[in-house]
């Protein structure tokens, strides 16, 4: 069991924080997220983590092409 928190550990600090920021958005617990995409991805056999990929991918793409500007003036 301790090989498996590491683990859990490991990919919670390295991960995209896919869970985190929709948790935030949608001002639910991240814990809910978390176990909502592992009980789709055992139930629809792997498309909770394809799911789970494609979504990591697009955030990093917008937080790569957007960026906040705090007035018209800024650009």
């Amino acid at each position: 069991m301790n090989i498996f928190y590491k683990a859990l550990l490991y990919f919670q600090k390295r991960g995209y924080y896919v869970c985190q920021r929709i948790a935030d958005r949608l001002g639910i617990r991240a814990k809910v997220v978390r176990t909502s995409f592992m009980y789709l991805t055992f139930v629809t056999l792997g498309f909770g983590f394809a799911l789970y990929l494609f979504m990591a991918f697009w955030m990093r793409i917008k937080d790569l092409t957007y960026t906040k500007r705090s007035s018209v003036f800024d650009l």
